[in-house]
């Protein structure tokens, strides 16, 4: 039986992938890393510190260490959260209906802890959730299914009992390994990705979440 719901945030609940291209974009092309928006949804769900060794290996630059690109593009995408960060369709629907259940509610996310807190807070809700969890304090980021792991041992919740709301493949995979179910709800340029099959449901909105939910529930015969 279904226990907790463990939601990502970025590109689940606001729409913040434009704006992490946007800081990402903004910092790598300065640095001579031709960066635009395709590529850099083949990074998406990863922490940033992967993020920015992905490309540094591939596109290596000199005069800035890691650590200080990491921090740049941190605070370009903190200055456009505060900016434009907004909630999406569904996200105060689904959060009632997982109150209705009873199940606990945490946000496990690749986002670092400050990206986090502050968005949640930006779009009000940072009350609705018991568990706030990052994976920069996991040695792997998604697809690793660590930050799902933990978040549901500090909730004191079996990870089988745990219900995860993922836009990204990442975050569908660590999901699945995790031994989680899965609700995909993929980014509109990534929905035909035939990975995210490994979910146990797809849909396009957090709208629509009651009518996945329920076939989730039909699957574990309740």
């Amino acid at each position: 039986m279904l226990q907790a719901v463990l939601f990502d945030m970025d590109g689940l609940l606001a729409d913040t992938e434009p704006l992490w291209q946007d800081a990402e974009i903004k910092v790598f092309n300065a640095l001579g890393v031709p960066l635009n928006r395709e590529l850099c949804r083949q990074v998406m769900g990863q922490r940033i510190d992967e993020v920015v060794k992905y490309w540094y290996d591939l596109f290596p630059w000199e005069g800035e260490s890691l650590k200080s690109v990491e921090n740049q593009v941190i605070e370009e995408l903190l200055s456009l959260i505060s900016q434009k960060a907004e909630l999406l369709p569904g996200v105060l629907d689904s959060l009632v209906l997982v109150e209705k259940y009873g199940w606990k509610k945490a946000v496990a996310s690749s986002s670092a802890l400050r990206i986090i807190e502050h968005l949640l807070k930006k779009v009000g809700i940072r009350d609705q959730f018991e568990l706030v969890c990052s994976a920069e304090f996991e040695p792997y980021g998604k697809p690793h299914p660590g930050i799902f792991l933990n978040t549901a041992k500090k909730l004191e919740v079996e990870a089988q009992a745990c219900l995860v709301l993922e836009d990204s493949v990442n975050g569908v995979i660590a999901g699945k390994a995790a031994r989680m179910k899965v609700i995909a709800v993929p980014d509109p340029h990534m929905e035909n990705d035939p990975r995210f099959c490994l979910a146990d449901a797809k849909i396009s909105s957090l709208i629509h979440l009651e009518e996945a939910l329920e076939k989730v529930l039909l699957q574990q015969g309740k």
